[in-house]
């Protein structure tokens, strides 16, 4: 199955600048959502639309949840073709802006 592309929404957005703020360390469901300001009701379908389309990996942490006194945490990090297609969607809401401040 080919990857789709998701639809850039602004929640989505907020998803792909927290991962890109990060870029280089793995981060946390919980940390992606504090950041973006979302609700896991949001953030999660988010994150496995970007997963489907190969924007972003995720994976479990490897230590026992019984040693760390906690649940598991899921770690995401963007892809090489998730952070040319982030920039790029930041790069046209950009260009979009400025095209409509020129109409006013």
């Amino acid at each position: 199955m080919v990857p789709v592309d998701p639809r850039i929404t602004l929640q989505t957005l907020k998803v792909l600048g927290a991962l890109l703020s990060n870029t280089g360390r793995e981060v946390s469901g919980a940390e992606i959502g504090k950041t973006a300001g979302l609700a896991s009701g949001t953030l999660y379908p988010i994150l496995i639309r970007l997963e489907q389309a190969r924007w972003v990996r995720s994976w479990w942490e490897s230590e026992d949840p019984h040693q760390l006194g906690r649940p598991r945490r899921r770690f995401y990090s963007l892809t090489g073709i998730g952070k040319v297609k982030a920039r790029a969607a930041f790069r046209e809401l950009a260009a979009s802006n400025q095209e409509l401040a020129w109409q006013y």
